[in-house]
């Protein structure tokens, strides 16, 4: 499966035909994915704040969201936690992402409970990849009590997120300053 396929069967999913809106959502996924990110899975859901469907796209190192062409919502798949399917008689079938970056809802999913499952089984696989990585070294000598510890390895495991590219650079810099105080 390549990208263009992802995009397509999305699309055909949400039940949106414009050839322009495909490839905009193309265009926005190709030009921000790394060079080892592979398409993984898609449907179609609706954001809370739009009334249209878009689309959701999977991939092996995080959770897109793509409407009208807009700048993608991400979720990276090493910080998500948990996914979980309910349903609603309003919003059909709803799928609630939580991650270390935030919670996100998507209502109205194609197929969550399989897309859901298909999305915890990736978020295992990059939290293991993102453990394999090499601890970055401590900038100070060890000499820490219990709680110093602790909070040495919290923020080496940031640190090991952001340079697997899961956190950004912004969601880094808050995440540590939560940590220290």
């Amino acid at each position: 499966m390549d990208w263009t396929d992802l995009i397509d069967a999305a699309f055909d999913v949400a039940g949106n035909s414009n050839s322009d809106t495909r490839a905009a959502a193309l265009r926005t996924v190709e030009a921000n994915v790394a060079p080892d990110e592979r398409p993984v899975a898609s449907t179609a859901g609706r954001h809370p704040d739009h009334f249209r469907k878009g689309v959701l796209v999977l991939t092996t190192h995080r959770l897109l969201f793509l409407k009208d062409g807009k700048p993608p919502v991400p979720v990276p798949l090493s910080a998500v936690t948990d996914a979980t399917v309910s349903r609603s008689r309003l919003n059909g079938e709803v799928l609630l992402v939580v991650a270390l970056t935030g919670s996100h809802r998507f209502e109205d999913v194609v197929k969550a409970e399989v897309f859901a499952e298909q999305l915890k089984a990736a978020a295992r696989l990059a939290r293991t990849a993102a453990q394999e990585l090499p601890a970055a070294p401590a900038a100070a000598p060890a000499a820490p009590a219990a709680p110093a510890a602790e909070l040495l390895d919290q923020l080496e495991r940031l640190a090991a997120l952001h340079t697997a590219g899961a956190l950004t650079a912004e969601e880094f810099s808050r995440a540590k300053q939560r940590l220290i105080g």
